[in-house]
């Protein structure tokens, strides 16, 4: 016969504290501004953000100028897999860490650029030139010491009209702030007639998730979207231009399964001792 449950001297002395854990938990929750928690949106469409356009495509009749001040169509260079990476050249921060980590993964995979796949960064403000563009090139190209070909990675500017009709097209929201401009970080993939396979988000890529996003493209199969941990833990501060810890967040995360963990042991570990 099993006999009623009887708390262990442990379960008795951590007991009483479980109501203060969960308060806390509840507290930092509630604290935390519904913008950053993961896949929380505010009512409305966002005026900054990505709305995921999967399976939708980008229009290729869009006219840009390459880093070599040739106009060129997006059917032109979009004949195969296409990483589009949505940036502005004179941003020192989050645009610049976005290209370095394309720039450290782009070599690591084993697909052949040019081949098998090719890569656009493309300016969404208007009033960049190719000179800028140019020299953003440079720049990358270098850091990944020749291991990359150039014709693989074009870096375009355009016209206002072109580049909202590709932003709108992927669902990416930005927003102008005197020279400066508040947007979202990420890239998506197409497939060769344009079709958005898949979003990827943060400043830093495996080289498996480029992979397999650029094969599901050749195979012209949506895929679901990688997050990365960066979305969870930290939040974009439009006054600093950076992102910034959510400690609130992550604390209340940890408080929260923290007390589960606990109320878990303790039912567990007592009902174990009174059926032996």
């Amino acid at each position: 016969m099993i006999q009623a449950t009887t708390p262990s001297p442990l379960a008795r002395a951590l007991l009483p504290a479980l109501p203060c854990v969960w308060l806390l938990a509840a507290l930092a929750f509630a604290l935390v501004p519904a913008a950053s928690l993961g896949g929380v949106q505010p009512a409305g469409p966002s005026p900054i953000g990505v709305e995921e356009r999967l399976g939708e495509s980008i229009p290729l009749d869009l006219s840009f100028t390459d880093e070599e001040g040739r106009r060129v169509l997006l059917k032109e260079l979009i004949s195969r897999p296409t990483i589009i990476a949505p940036v502005y050249y004179r941003c020192s921060n989050v645009c610049n860490f976005l290209q370095v980590g394309l720039a450290r993964s782009l070599p690591e995979l084993k697909l052949k650029p040019g081949e098998d796949f090719q890569v656009l960064s493309i300016s969404f403000d208007e009033t960049e030139t190719p000179h800028w563009a140019r020299n953003i090139k440079r720049i990358h190209m270098a850091a990944m010491g020749g291991k990359f070909p150039e014709q693989s990675w074009r870096f375009l500017t355009g016209e206002l009209e072109d580049i909202q009709r590709l932003t709108e097209a992927a669902g990416y929201r930005y927003q102008r702030q005197g020279v400066d401009f508040l947007h979202p970080v990420a890239v998506f993939v197409v497939t060769a007639d344009g079709k958005i396979v898949r979003y990827l988000y943060g400043t830093s890529y495996l080289p498996m998730d480029l992979t397999l996003s650029l094969m599901e493209a050749a195979e012209g199969r949506v895929g679901p979207t990688i997050r990365k941990v960066v979305e969870f833990c930290f939040s974009y501060d439009p006054a600093n231009k950076t992102y910034v810890f959510n400690l609130l967040r992550v604390s209340g995360t940890i408080v929260f399964l923290t007390a589960a963990g606990l109320l878990t042991f303790l039912v567990v570990t007592g009902r174990r001792k009174n059926l032996h």
